[in-house]
């Protein structure tokens, strides 16, 4: 009889995108070659902490997934840990795209001392690798990943009274989408009455110029709204903290043959091939020209998102990941 791999998850959420993405969807994989998988959310009081301290030896690896413990807990977890694997998909080591300045002394030495008393660390772009690596030579790139089969290609034969443009994400990030609304004004005002702004989150805003469909994000439905999407869109800031984001948006328009708007930042840059499967658009110019075109030209909305669904088979793919996981737990 096989012995089987034990492997904690330590992760922020359970409906967090993160943890969803990065480990949840890859659990059923997992257990059936061979690992256990106990999945727990990081403590947060002093008795959670001390129930993981005495717990930790059960298990072969401590799969942590992107937060860093404060000393003195981490050299406790380090000693006993059998073996600590660090999963990150965003730049921890800075402050986020709000803050008056991207450096911070804690974040830099907690990130260095996290990576540095890891076994394996997994990077989910190539700028989060060659940070990691500084600081630690055992370092993998596995970017974040969708399930093909669950997201299927949209009917592109629908006939809708308005081209849809849309946004998937959390309230965290949508201070990026409200910093270009003179951007969707305009397009609002181009195509008046042709276009409409749809947001998936949980926090929303107002256009004066363009309608906005307000739509609570839910695991449930978001492939289906998805799918009514014609354009997608990521904008970003071009920062310390944006270069560490994973392009998951972009991935889920994809999955559903929905072309992408984005800033070329980070791994978007990587994802989006610029005039094949979306536009590029660094300038105000760029992102209303990029949209102007998809919006005239329903032809190109629906080659530019097939090409999107191709690109995911070059390593975004669940179906691809999950066994790269699996390796990595058991060497």
């Amino acid at each position: 009889m096989i012995q089987k791999i034990r492997c904690l998850f330590l992760i922020q959420g359970f409906d967090i995108a993160a943890s969803r993405y990065r480990v949840l969807q890859y659990i059923p994989y997992l257990e059936e070659n061979d690992i256990q998988c106990d999945v727990i959310e990081f403590p947060d009081t002093t008795r959670q902490y001390a129930e993981l301290y005495r717990i930790l030896p059960k298990y072969d690896s401590v799969f942590v997934q992107r937060k860093r413990f404060h000393f003195p807990f981490l050299s406790l977890f380090r000693r006993m840990a059998n073996r600590i694997i660090y999963d990150l998909d965003d730049a921890v080591m800075y402050r986020n795209s709000l803050g008056r300045s991207p450096y911070s002394r804690t974040r830099q030495r907690r990130f260095a001392n996290m990576v540095r008393l890891s076994d394996l660390v997994i990077a989910g772009n190539l700028f989060l690798k060659e940070k990691a690596l500084a600081f630690n030579n055992n370092v993998v790139l596995i970017p974040t990943s969708i399930e093909m089969g669950r997201y299927t290609i949209k009917d592109y034969s629908i006939k809708k009274d308005k081209i849809t443009i849309g946004w998937i994400g959390d309230h965290g990030s949508i201070h990026y989408l409200k910093g270009l609304k003179a951007i969707w004004e305009e397009i609002g005002r181009r195509f008046p009455g042709r276009v409409e702004f749809k947001i998936i989150c949980d926090t929303f805003f107002d256009c004066e110029y363009i309608p906005v469909r307000k739509v609570y994000w839910s695991s449930d439905t978001e492939i289906e709204e998805l799918k009514d999407i014609d354009i997608g869109v990521m904008p970003l800031l071009d920062d310390l903290w944006s270069w560490g984001k994973c392009g998951l948006k972009i991935l889920q328009y994809y999955g559903v043959g929905v072309p992408a708007v984005c800033t070329p930042v980070g791994i978007n840059r990587d994802v989006v091939s610029d005039g094949v499967s979306g536009f590029w658009a660094k300038t105000e110019e760029d992102w209303i020209k990029g949209l102007s075109v998809l919006i005239e030209d329903a032809a190109l909305r629906q080659k530019m998102g097939l090409a999107g669904r191709k690109a995911l088979e070059g390593g975004y793919t669940k179906e691809i990941n999950a066994s790269r996981i699996g390796l990595l737990l058991k060497a």
